[in-house]
């Protein structure tokens, strides 16, 4: 989970502001974890890679598409045990990447390997929806009396 961000303008030093609102969050590590992704588009196809390495993809990666929004979640959950140690990793993280409006959400397909998560969709022809909308002028077309 990723921490919101604030989208009004506050003038000339808005960083200042947002160490005072949370004195200690520039020392601590981001909350949550990150999934780092790259985009692009090969083959008439929008493709997305995940990193996501040490995931079982069957259990622990979930992937939506709805109202052209890709949504990845993750979980992780690792631990190691030795005689006396045991070490564990585990934490969810989610990420929503906007789709290309001429996408085709009945052909998505996703793999995975070697920690890589790609997801593809299929990208439609793009046509080009503009039309001329008249000029009606008033009293244009009327009988005047």
């Amino acid at each position: 989970m990723s921490v919101p961000m604030r989208r009004e303008s506050r003038g000339l030093v808005p960083d200042l502001f947002d160490l005072l609102e949370a004195p200690m969050t520039a020392l601590r590590p981001m909350a949550g974890q990150q999934m780092r992704l790259e985009d692009y588009v090969k083959d008439d196809r929008y493709v997305l890679r995940a990193e996501l390495p040490g995931i079982d993809p069957d259990k622990d990666v979930e992937i939506s598409v709805s109202n052209g929004v890709l949504t990845i979640h993750a979980e992780r959950r690792h631990e190691e045990r030795q005689a006396h140690r045991t070490e564990f990793r585990y934490g969810a993280f989610t990420r929503s990447v906007v789709l290309p409006q001429n996408m085709d959400e009945s052909d998505v397909k996703a793999t995975y390997d070697k920690g890589i998560l790609e997801v593809s969709v299929r990208l439609a022809e793009e046509r080009e929806e503009r039309r001329r909308i008249p000029i009606e002028k008033p009293g244009a077309g009327q009988p005047q009396s």
